[in-house]
């Protein structure tokens, strides 16, 4: 039995990864990898764009993952007169804002507008036509170049995990604020890191505004001129969190946002004239890769799942079909992460290949895995079960000798064992949900 997984990354210019990562609705916020699932972290076939959470399985964020969905960005939105450090609001002063309808120059040059007290260059855009349109270049304030970059696009429905901080034992980060606007919208201001483990010095910034209606603005900003391969510029991202706040909420940005919504109202009219054809008019066809279960009802039967004796001493539910606990049972912290996905049989075979398994009565496949840590902590183990029912209910739960997974190893093993992962794994409860 091969007991081992992989991460498949795919290299892209910056602005390219950019519009993907943020196009990454299910997967998550955030800065970072919202999204890998627990087993190998392996995301493939359709379901990357809906299964990974910048905050996601595997560790990530925020993934803010994306997850989760990682950008770069930078700048210093200060209105006349301001200075980098000191929050200043974006106000209307001379030069009057540029009239926009969103197209990708009208978005340079918002950007540019907003980020005026510095030199924007190196830019790149993508329209509010675009199924991603997003806005990115390097600002220079005179005390060091920084990428920089605003993303939009719509989250999916369910998904609360750009609206939220993610949890520390996912996602390492120095501050964190999540807030309802007088609007409704949420936003969350994190600083954190490029690299989780810190190998670098690269700090990303981000602000992620999630609107009533769904539709998603997310910044973020580095200390760097590039998001990944250059050296670092200056101490801290040019942005304050209140200006990072000030470029999400800018009014300027509507019409890109009204070309998102224009977007969903055209594939609303298209699946209700297809419709009209078929079953009926005004009769969506059901949409078969969206089906999700509730991350806090994952969260609940994981917990009642326990063996008794350990210690819950952190919880957590980041979006839909994921949860994770810290134990502790007196040895020291230990994370324990899992994912329960429904529909899951057109990847079965990439995720249960030939040999890796064994197979239960009841048709159900069960793959251990034990791995070293893919976070950067030292010493850490990755122990996993991964499971699949004959229905394509996928339940993988994982274990980890450290509280956080990034951090180093505080025991030799993980606090649960093999046996007790696979009993967790294998639970009847599981059918129960969604």
């Amino acid at each position: 039995m091969t007991e081992e997984g992989q991460e498949w990354v795919i290299g892209m210019p910056f602005e390219d990864e950019l519009g993907d990562a943020l196009h990454r609705t299910g997967d998550s916020f955030a800065a970072g990898d919202r999204q890998d699932l627990v087993a190998g972290g392996v995301t493939r076939g359709r379901r990357t764009m809906v299964r990974r959470r910048a905050a996601a399985v595997g560790g990530s964020v925020l993934a803010l993952a994306v997850v989760g969905a990682g950008g770069a960005y930078g700048g210093g939105l200060l209105g006349g007169g301001g200075t980098v450090g000191t929050a200043s609001p974006v106000t209307p002063a001379a030069p009057p804002a540029p009239v926009s309808d969103g197209t990708a120059e009208d978005m340079i040059k918002t950007l540019r507008w907003l980020l005026r007290e510095g030199e924007l260059t190196d830019t790149t855009a993508r329209g509010a036509d675009d199924r991603a349109p997003m806005v990115s270049g390097v600002f220079d304030d005179g005390m060091g170049k920084a990428a920089i970059g605003v993303g939009f696009f719509r989250a999916a429905p369910g998904d609360e995990g750009f609206s939220e901080c993610p949890a520390k034992a996912l996602v390492p980060y120095d501050a964190c604020t999540a807030e309802t606007l007088a609007d409704g919208s949420r936003l969350v201001l994190l600083q954190g890191y490029e690299y989780p483990d810190k190998r670098e010095e690269t700090k990303n910034w981000r602000a992620t505004l999630v609107t009533k209606d769904g539709l998603v603005v997310d910044a973020s900003e580095y200390n760097a001129p590039a998001q990944k391969g250059a050296e670092v510029s200056r101490i801290d991202p040019p942005l304050t969190p209140a200006q990072l706040k000030a470029l999400v909420t800018a009014a300027e940005w509507k019409p890109v946002l009204a070309g998102l919504a224009r977007q969903d109202q055209d594939q609303d009219q298209n699946q209700d004239q297809n419709q009209g054809q078929g079953q009926g008019k005004g009769q969506r066809p059901p949409t078969p890769d969206v089906a999700t279960i509730d991350g806090k009802a994952v969260h609940v039967t994981l917990v009642s799942l326990l063996p008794k004796g350990l210690e819950v001493t952190d919880k957590g539910a980041e979006g839909s079909e994921y949860a994770h606990v810290v134990l502790d049972d007196g040895k020291g912290g230990s994370l324990v992460q899992i994912n329960v996905q429904p529909n899951m049989k057109d990847v079965e075979a990439e995720l249960f290949p030939a040999g890796t398994f064994t197979t239960l009565p009841d048709g159900t496949k069960v793959r251990p895995i034990k791995q070293p840590g893919e976070k950067g902590g030292q010493g850490v183990v990755w122990w996993s079960v991964d499971t699949i029912r004959p229905d394509g209910r996928r339940v993988v739960v994982s274990a980890f000798n450290t509280p956080d997974q990034h951090q180093a190893a505080t025991r030799d093993e993980p606090a649960l064992t093999m046996d007790q992962l696979k009993s967790i794994a294998t639970s009847e409860k599981w059918a129960e949900l969604g």
